[in-house]
């Protein structure tokens, strides 16, 4: 199916969620891979739109992450940089296996205070997502901070991701089952409204970006 027909099902189907799908608005109508590119994100997420759960769009080509639920944006995160080893595997319907672990602040034994909810200060900035069809999604927090101490902090994570990131990839290459990768980098506060938006079993597409 070519981008003409996706836009013509798009218009005219019947379910409120298929008027909703967005058109990437920095797509190239004149670049056939932007074209080939599009519609596949689009068929595919045509498939999760049917259903109404929320799922993941990451568009490195907008570099942004698009929260969505029937094909309706829901919230939006920018994408400070990313990096990928094979675009290739990037391809398909990704489901997320875990979420990323919750850090709370222990109470002591006896102590008087009642633990608070859960809430988004508790999220981690920098932690690793597992998906289906061996991919795995890296968040790391940008270092720009007003405090030093803060900046340094984040500086040494991000070091320590780096190595973890590196060792992983070099111990994949040689092994039977290759594990597709992406790095995002996304600010503090963004980082962890993505920890907080995920959920079980949730659905990943990616739109990766062409040659020009």
């Amino acid at each position: 199916m070519n981008l003409c027909a996706i836009l013509l099902l798009l218009a005219v189907t019947t379910p409120s969620w298929g008027k909703d799908i967005e058109v990437f608005p920095d797509l190239n109508l004149s670049n056939p891979n932007e074209l080939k590119e599009a519609t596949r994100v689009l068929e595919e997420e045509l498939k999760l739109a049917a259903r109404p759960q929320t799922y993941l769009l990451i568009d490195l080509g907008g570099s942004t992450i698009h929260i969505k639920s029937r094909g309706i944006g829901l919230h939006q995160i920018p994408i400070t940089a990313w990096s990928t080893g094979s675009r290739e595997n990037l391809k398909g319907i990704h489901r997320l296996v875990a979420r990323p672990s919750v850090v709370r602040r222990k109470i002591e034994p006896g102590a008087s205070v009642e633990q608070e909810p859960i809430s988004l200060a508790d999220m981690p900035a920098d932690y690793v997502l597992s998906f289906s069809h061996s991919l795995s999604v890296t968040v790391v927090p940008s270092v720009a901070s007003d405090s030093l101490i803060q900046s340094a902090v984040l500086l040494g994570k991000v070091g320590w991701r780096n190595v973890k990131d590196w060792t992983s990839r070099f111990l994949t290459d040689r092994s039977s089952e290759p594990t597709s990768y992406l790095r995002l980098t996304l600010s503090v506060d963004h980082a962890q409204s993505l920890a907080w938006s995920l959920v079980d079993d949730m659905a990943v597409v990616i739109r990766r970006p062409t040659d020009k």
